[in-house]
């Protein structure tokens, strides 16, 4: 007989402790979007057709079946989780992957393409939380018709509700979304098992038979169908993008054991309802309830349709701080809502015009079906776009036929990928118009953004003289030198930054200590703490500091300070001796423009509201020096 050490049996204990957390987080955050679509998905499937029959019901069933298994098991919990980048998913992050030693043509192709799939991504933020709102509070109408006319208001005063507190946190709120969508999936699986029980032929769905027949009998109405299926589908980017907060094989675990039996069961649950009682279509999900739990299973919609927009609003935060430090956006106030948690932030310029947006959409639109269209084109454009950058990652490191097994199945997600996105090609008159609308507005933001500092820094390497002979010549011939240390920050190292010419000019002094300060962003999520700054001696009294941040990173600029003091002790950096100079820029016409004068407008006016310097880099504004200057674009 055999014992196991106390220390090995609690060292287990939380182990798999921390397996059901990650489990319960996976199920609260990444599974919140992709299981409210049971909501309203089979019902804008099937309600276009006049006369409802059992092979419709199944042939469409059968359909949305396959493509579960397909796109979400087979293509994203399969395959592009395994297209990380150091742990971290998302567009962005696989972007980053995609253009990973790749020049010229083939990569601008591919960065244009993967931020447009990121900029979709913004339309997605603001139609899912209409949308599932919308969908889980329509349940009122089932209660009572003489509810109807309370919709709408009451949607919009949940959403005003989910906005407002999103500057206290999702770390309170976080350990509740794991238990409600535990609560939520047993739900689903509880309801469509009992209507699966009192209909069982509607299990032949499951087989492939009836998707065939059904797209022989109507090959132009199944394509045209996809465009509603989709629907089914809403929320597989997440399992990629929230990859780094859960990992792995927390989020296919989750998938496997609880998320997809579940959405199988309540899919099925209402079409063995349908089956049955074909005038059910009018909203076959709360229809499953027996009466007295109507009630009780629209606030839990409701609810769980918060948690699946908390999931979608957080990753438009995240989106956003990668596009910031990638150079996309400008500088943005990004404050953290957790101690303990990196990845909690809450971006008050996003959030404001996120529950803009999301306002506008429930008073346009009114109701989920009218939503619907909108909602596909955001989510297939987005696939697609993942679709193409996995093509040109996953088979890396392959050779003979193992790469050619690679494209090959890659290729056929593809086609899937593109029949998709080309049934909600025609739904774009219906709604797929504002997510377009939308992705191209920010596509052109970002892509102007980084032309615009793209110019400036060009401008700045041609313009400006090589810092080490400068600096070399001034200390052979200094002007008047003044206690303390003086830390230019500069885009560019190795050349003479403009804040420090300024600064000669019209002061005509120099401090004792002069240090030049650049930030570089890695294309991975975390830089490594052993490789978090480079110092080079330029003169006997002047450094030059090069601090690498990872796109996921907030950079910190007194606390690397205080680093590279410890490192470097003879650098003077006691902080009430130190003076930070920052270039502000106010950009102008040239006379030979670089830029159409509409985007040199825009590009003016996304810098002059972005977030000031001293709060991206936590600079104490009272030890800064700002030199204006005029730049010609």
């Amino acid at each position: 007989m055999t014992s196991q050490h106390p220390g090995a049996a609690a060292s287990h204990g939380q182990a798999v402790s921390s397996k059901a957390a990650l489990l319960m987080g996976a199920l609260g955050v990444v599974y919140g979007d992709i299981g409210t679509s049971p909501l309203y998905t089979l019902r804008a499937c099937l309600v276009g057709f006049a006369d409802l029959e059992p092979a419709h019901i199944l042939g469409v069933l059968s359909i949305l079946f396959w493509l579960l298994m397909l796109v979400v098991s087979f293509k994203y919990v399969t395959l592009i989780l395994r297209a990380d980048n150091r742990g971290e998913g998302g567009t962005l992050a696989l972007l980053e992957l995609a253009v990973r030693g790749r020049e010229g043509r083939a990569r601008w192709l591919l960065v244009v393409l993967g931020i447009f799939g990121a900029a979709l991504f913004y339309g997605d933020s603001m139609i899912t939380p209409a949308i599932s709102v919308l969908s889980a509070i329509e349940g009122i109408g089932v209660v009572s018709h003489t509810l109807d006319a309370w919709i709408v208001p009451m949607s919009l005063a949940v959403l005003i509700l989910l906005f407002v507190i999103q500057s206290r946190g999702t770390g309170a709120m976080g350990k509740l979304f794991g238990p409600v969508m535990a609560l939520w999936f047993a739900t689903l699986a509880v309801l469509g098992g009992w209507q699966v029980w009192q209909a069982p032929q509607v299990l032949q769905a499951l087989n492939p038979i009836w998707a065939l027949r059904f797209i022989d009998d109507f090959p132009l109405g199944s394509f045209l169908l996809l465009g509603a299926v989709v629907l089914a589908l809403t929320g597989a980017e997440a399992l990629y993008a929230d990859m780094g907060h859960f990992g792995r094989p927390a989020i296919r675990r989750a998938w496997f054991s609880m998320v997809l039996p579940a959405l199988v069961l309540c899919y099925f649950g209402q079409g063995a309802l349908l089956l049955r009682e074909p005038q059910a279509i009018r909203n076959p999900f709360f229809l499953m309830a027996p009466e007295w739990g109507l009630a009780p299973l629209v606030v839990l919609a409701t609810i769980a349709t918060v948690v699946a927009s908390q999931a979608v609003i957080s990753g438009a935060y995240s989106v956003t701080r990668q596009a910031v430090q990638l150079g996309f956006w400008p500088r943005m106030q990004i404050l953290h809502t957790s101690a303990v948690e990196k990845g909690q932030i809450y971006l008050p310029q996003v959030n404001a015009l996120l529950l803009a947006a999301v306002l506008v959409l429930v008073l346009l639109f009114q109701d989920s079906e009218s939503l619907a269209a909108a909602y596909g084109f955001a989510v297939t454009g987005t696939m697609l776009v993942t679709s193409v950058l996995a093509f040109s990652v996953l088979p890396r490191g392959a050779a003979g036929w193992r790469r050619l097994a690679w494209l090959a199945v890659l290729g056929v997600l593809l086609v899937v990928d593109l029949l998709l996105f080309g049934a909600n090609v025609f739904k774009i008159h219906e709604g797929g118009w504002l997510p377009l609308l939308v992705g191209t507005v920010v596509f052109l933001l970002m892509m102007t953004w980084r032309r615009g500092r793209g110019l400036l820094a060009e401008m700045q390497r041609r313009d400006h003289q090589p810092l080490k002979e400068f600096m070399t010549q001034l200390e052979e011939f200094p002007p008047a030198r003044v206690p303390g240390t003086a830390i230019f920050m500069t885009m560019n190292p190795g050349v003479v930054p403009a804040a420090l010419l300024h600064n000669l000019k019209h002061n005509k002094v120099l401090h004792e200590h002069v240090l030049f300060l650049t930030i570089r962003v890695a294309d991975v999520p975390y830089a490594s703490p052993d490789e978090r700054f480079e110092v080079g001696q330029i003169s006997p009294s002047c450094w030059q500091v090069v601090v690498h941040y990872g796109f996921k990173e907030d950079p910190d600029v007194p606390a690397v300070l205080r680093l590279v003091a410890e490192a470097y002790p003879e650098i003077d950096l006691e902080p009430m001796r130190t003076s930070y100079y920052l270039s502000r820029q106010t950009v102008v016409a040239a006379r030979r423009p670089a830029m159409q004068r509409w985007r040199r407008a825009i590009f003016a006016f996304m810098a002059r509201n972005g977030t000031r310097s001293t709060k991206f880099f936590k600079i104490p504004p009272n030890r800064v020096v700002e030199m204006g200057m005029q730049v010609e674009l």
